[in-house]
């Protein structure tokens, strides 16, 4: 895919970002190529939503980010909106969602535009609600105090009909997950939950968590919840804390809606999507969270391996009662082609091809570390 248009997201708390970005633009000015950096919010208050952003950048059709996958939600929810192409430069603590090493910046630009990069898309989740979402002045401030300005509440997407009695269509694309939270350290909140419109239950709990395959591995996964492969798509459902003995996840089909009704007498919830605050709930609101027709587009400069890369980022360690066993090998597949009725199957390489591991973050000296929160990029 040539680029003619390029976004550029950073994150300004690693100075290794910022230098990268250098070189971003170097490429970018060689190859007559626009780039405008989004989703900045130094120089003002307010930052913008996904299509205001993307407008504003002249429609890139590929994203790069630099920093780590808060960095690449960042430029994700903008990309969705005109299904760009996201290229993640890997820079952050755990690296699901980045695909290159910060010294290789050049080679993968190159390997996207000229057509040698894949494209792998994922799934992303949309959402309607019985109102438009609002953000009450004040709160905002209270929960987002010592990180950056919060973004806007999504916009309302113009085939929403008023009082047809399926909400407001919201200008959302989750690519990991949406979330309803208890506002008041204090008071749980009280929620209908309905798969597919039917109630499941009524949940008292800290939050509920709705996530994709590919948020599997982020709060989904610290409340409990499974670990899905990326390259499926589902809908999985996560309580957090619930008060109540039924405390595990659900995972639904992608074509199955859920729906998130706050009970007349509950307190009021905080609606968070990739982790940013967007909206604030009271009693009688709802929302229903459900696949989205768009996906995401990652690129992708070889077959990803997610499951090494799992072992690698949650450093997963074998059974000590193995060990006087014997080892397992890294990877099993034998070295000839595979049968027919494997031939469709997802395979490693064979051994005596050559294997290239996933890449690694560049190392950032110490006297350029600095502390930042990934989860808001």
């Amino acid at each position: 895919m040539p680029v003619s248009r390029l976004g550029l997201v950073v994150h300004q708390g690693r100075p290794l970002a910022v230098r990268a970005a250098e070189v971003v633009r170097e490429w970018c000015k060689r190859h007559d190529i626009r780039c405008t950096d989004i989703d900045v919010w130094k120089d003002q208050k307010h930052r913008r939503g996904g299509m205001a952003e993307m407008k504003h950048a002249g429609n890139p059709d590929l994203v790069v980010t630099l920093g780590g996958d808060g960095t690449f939600l960042r430029g994700a929810r903008i990309a969705a909106k005109n299904d760009a192409a996201v290229l993640g430069v890997d820079l952050g603590k755990v690296g699901f969602l980045t695909e290159v090493a910060c010294s290789d910046v050049e080679e993968a630009l190159e390997a996207v535009h000229h057509g040698s990069a894949t494209i792998e898309e994922r799934m992303t989740l949309t959402m309607r609600a019985s109102r438009p979402l609002e953000i009450p002045s004040g709160i905002d401030a209270f929960l987002r105090y010592g990180h950056g300005p919060a973004l806007p509440p999504p916009a309302v997407r113009p085939e929403s009909v008023e009082g047809d009695g399926w909400g407001v269509a919201l200008d959302v694309n989750a690519l990991n997950d949406v979330v309803l939270e208890k506002l008041a350290r204090d008071h749980q909140v009280s929620l209908g939950v309905y798969l597919a419109g039917r109630l499941l239950a009524s949940y008292s709990a800290d939050a509920v968590i709705v996530a994709t395959p590919t948020g599997s591995t982020a709060y989904s996964f610290a409340a409990g919840g499974p670990i899905l492969s990326p390259n499926m798509e589902a809908v999985v459902f996560t309580p957090v804390a619930p008060h109540m003995t039924f405390n595990r996840t659900v995972v639904a089909a992608p074509d199955e809606p859920v729906l998130l009704r706050v009970l007349p007498h509950s307190g009021q919830a905080a609606v968070s999507i990739d982790g940013q605050l967007r909206g604030v709930l009271d009693p009688g609101d709802w929302i229903g969270v459900y696949g989205s027709l768009r996906r995401l587009r990652l690129v992708r400069l070889r077959p990803t391996d997610f499951y090494g890369r799992l072992r690698d980022r949650f450093r997963l360690t074998d059974a000590p009662a193995t060990g006087i066993d014997g080892e397992a090998d890294s990877v099993f597949r034998p070295d000839t082609p595979a049968p027919p009725d494997l031939a469709h199957l997802r395979l490693p390489p064979p051994r005596s091809a050559e294997f290239i591991p996933d890449p690694v973050a560049c190392d950032v000296p110490a006297d350029e570390a600095r502390s930042a929160d990934d989860s808001v990029g």
